[in-house]
């Protein structure tokens, strides 16, 4: 955590270079590494922490407070690399022989995959794969189509080097995570690459070396929305740092306030803000306990439990949304102007809203069909 504060600076130093260069800066990537933001999924005999996904919460919210981007492509790399760990060991003798590595990925299965001799052919585009401009490894997603038997979501690790990177990120959001597209054609993976997505999502492992370690025995998903939540909460305390930071030198035009921090709409507005942001954290972080308690425990998830992560992790987005609407609303005409964070901020958040593993609606939704006796409607649960 202090670690992550004191990146604050360099953080909101690099954020318009990242924004304006659709990618994280160098300086930023190689300060994350120092810091060993990286390891903290990485498993212990291969150098890593092996922090509880509170621990990864609150450190993202400290990121985040920095650089949306910055925040949002450390959250990224620590999923991927908790779903390397489900992997055989010599898979992860492989991917862990490079220090502070970094697993880019995505959940969407937007390719397909043919058996092979060996293993299976890849062919296909994948989009959204934030943090692709430092990362050595992608983690993929392709339906495979055996030759007898229905088709079927499958999970494989693939050299960044062995795909084409397609530079079409450019965005009004989360311009810094350099999100953009690969693309493999007719690329061969080995089999001990692969694994049944089914199998991640039940929470079952092919790793012997980490079966018995409490962070690794959880379904993906809830490990997955756990993840993510910290930066989100971070994007709305860094807008209210932003905000205060501009408070007393701000007149509110065509009034007789010299200072905004005088009036009482702006005491409301705060109060508003800081108790939503408030409440974002308390979805944030029962999320993260909740998934580190089962851990703990290992007993089997509950329907209804997995749906929950879902739903707390939209109700972070909202109320940490609605927060940054509240402050960006109250900041004035001077705040359209680039210079000025709380616009990046704002966008940034929209960005975030939009995705389709989160977003409210979808996720309330969810949670509203299980709470109703109903079998949910996705795989990601």
């Amino acid at each position: 955590m202090r670690k992550a504060t004191d990146l604050i600076p360099l953080l909101r130093k690099h954020a318009p270079w990242a924004e304006q260069n659709r990618r994280l800066h160098d300086e930023v990537v190689e300060a994350l590494a120092d810091a060993g933001m990286f390891k903290l999924r990485r498993p212990k005999h291969f150098g890593g922490y092996e922090v509880d996904t509170l621990t990864l919460a609150e450190v993202a919210a400290e990121l985040g407070r920095g650089c949306a981007s910055t925040a949002w492509v450390t959250s990224v790399y620590w999923i991927p690399t908790w779903m390397t760990c489900q992997f055989p060991d010599e898979v992860q003798e492989e991917v862990f022989a490079t220090p502070d590595v970094r697993i880019c990925g995505t959940l969407s299965p937007s390719a397909m995959a043919a058996p092979a001799d060996g293993g299976i052919v890849l062919n296909g585009k994948w989009g959204f794969i934030s943090g692709a401009h430092h990362a050595q490894w992608q983690e993929i997603i392709a339906i495979l189509v055996p030759p007898n038997g229905e088709p079927y979501p499958v999970m494989a690790l693939v050299p960044l080097s062995d795909l084409l990177v397609v530079d079409d990120w450019d965005t009004a959001g989360l311009r810094g995570t350099g999100s953009v597209s690969t693309v493999a054609k007719d690329l061969f993976v080995p089999a001990e690459r692969v694994l049944p997505l089914p199998v991640l999502l039940s929470g079952q492992t092919a790793s012997k070396r980490n079966g018995n370690t409490p962070i690794y025995r959880a379904p993906l998903m809830p490990v997955a929305a756990a993840s993510s939540t910290g930066a989100i909460v971070g994007m709305a305390k860094g807008a209210m740092d932003v905000f205060f930071e501009r408070l007393p030198d701000r007149k509110i035009t065509y009034t007789n306030y010299e200072s905004q921090r005088e009036a009482p709409i702006t005491h409301f507005q705060v109060a508003e803000a800081s108790l939503k942001i408030d409440e974002a954290e308390f979805h944030a972080w029962r999320t993260s306990n909740l998934v580190d308690r089962k851990c703990e425990e290992g007993t089997e998830w509950k329907l209804e439990e997995r749906a929950k992560t879902r739903a707390d992790v939209g109700s972070v987005i909202r109320l940490a949304k609605d927060a940054i609407d509240v402050l960006a609303t109250a900041s004035g005409g001077t705040s359209i102007y680039s210079g000025i964070p709380i616009q990046r901020f704002n966008r940034d958040i929209q960005a975030v809203n939009q995705h389709a593993l989160m977003h409210p609606n979808t996720n309330f939704e969810l949670y509203g069909r299980v709470l109703c006796g109903l079998e949910p409607n996705t795989l990601y649960i």
